[in-house]
């Protein structure tokens, strides 16, 4: 009874080995690729890091220039002056201001019926 057994368990194993090798194998490679940490999910991954990174830089050095700017406004009488002329329309002793209206939109030619 017992080498039946061993026989037979054997005969099995011979007989379905392979092929449930390879089925484990190709399982393998299909979560290796598209698993929730497989290679497509790395990719997509990186491909965030490396648009976070971007978007990072371009905000410090946006922060740079601010920065820039708000030194200039503590420190700079020029910028000051600059700002006081061409936003708040405002002018040293002695100037005169001259508003011109803004130029009228052109307007699209009418369409033929």
């Amino acid at each position: 009874m017992k080498i039946n057994r061993e026989d037979r368990s054997k005969k099995l194993l011979h007989q379905y080995g392979r092929p449930l090798l390879v089925i484990f194998v190709v399982f393998l490679l299909v979560h290796d690729v598209f698993g929730t940490h497989g290679f497509l999910a790395m990719r997509h991954k990186q491909e965030e890091i490396r648009k976070v990174t971007t978007e990072l830089d371009r905000l410090n050095k946006e922060n740079t220039v601010l920065q820039k700017e708000i030194t200039d406004l503590h420190t700079d009488p020029q910028t000051i002056r600059k700002i006081a002329r061409e936003e708040l329309g405002l002018a040293q002793p002695g100037e005169v201001i001259i508003k011109l209206p803004a130029p009228a939109p052109a307007e699209p030619p009418a369409a033929k019926p």
